[in-house]
């Protein structure tokens, strides 16, 4: 039995560890900013949120496009390589459409750039549709709002499964049920902090949170 019948899930450190990809294209932004890169702490906390927030915390306001565009640039090029799918995350969204599932991706990830790295990875096709950030729509509730406007679908029926608080924000903001995951860049503390519903450990015990087998 299907407990939801929408699923979202976050993309970077839920489905994917893309952790490399995004440390090298934050040092290649900052290089040719001429600026410092932030120490390894500050970069993990950069995985979550929008790149508009990331860089408006260490940056003037007027670099920050700057930035951004950088970044991109540099990602699109060489830092969608460096990404790998989560041990057991193939299987997971194959059971899941076979229960009959509709399971979409939320990113704060540029949109095309989300497209493009799901496509490379070859499981693009095991999602209904792929939402991610737009100029102007970027924070994890504005992408939310839009997935739930675009599918005509009401909260009660949905969930988000993601890997930290940003996720947690964004899902709560719009009313969804919500799931954490503890194989990505959040942690457990900030995770039960922001209230998430429910906590797992491996693909496999979220598929029996979503599914009852």
């Amino acid at each position: 039995m299907v407990h939801f019948k929408y699923i979202f899930f976050d993309l970077d450190g839920t489905l994917v560890d893309s952790s490399q990809g995004i440390k090298e294209s934050f040092h290649y932004a900052f290089k040719k900013l001429n600026q410092e890169t932030p120490d390894d702490k500050i970069l993990r906390s950069f995985m979550g949120p929008p790149l508009e927030v990331s860089f408006a915390s260490v940056l003037k306001a007027d670099q920050v496009a700057a930035a951004i565009h950088h970044y991109r640039s540099f990602y699109k090029e060489k830092g969608i390589y460096g990404v790998r799918l989560y041990e057991g995350i193939p299987e997971l969204l194959s059971r899941l459409n076979e229960a009959g599932c509709q399971i979409f991706v939320t990113t704060s990830k540029n949109e095309p750039t989300a497209h493009d790295l799901l496509s490379n990875l070859g499981i693009d096709r095991q999602f209904e549709q792929i939402f991610g950030a737009l100029p102007d729509s970027f924070h994890k509730a504005d992408v939310l709002r839009r997935a739930l406007k675009t599918i005509k679908a009401a909260p009660e029926e949905a969930v988000i499964v993601g890997d930290t608080k940003f996720d947690i924000i964004g899902g709560k903001e719009v009313n969804l049920s919500t799931v954490g995951v503890l194989w990505g860049f959040g942690s457990q503390t900030e995770l039960i902090e922001y209230g998430a519903d429910k906590l797992v450990d491996s693909p496999q015990e979220l598929l029996s949170i979503l599914v009852q087998t």
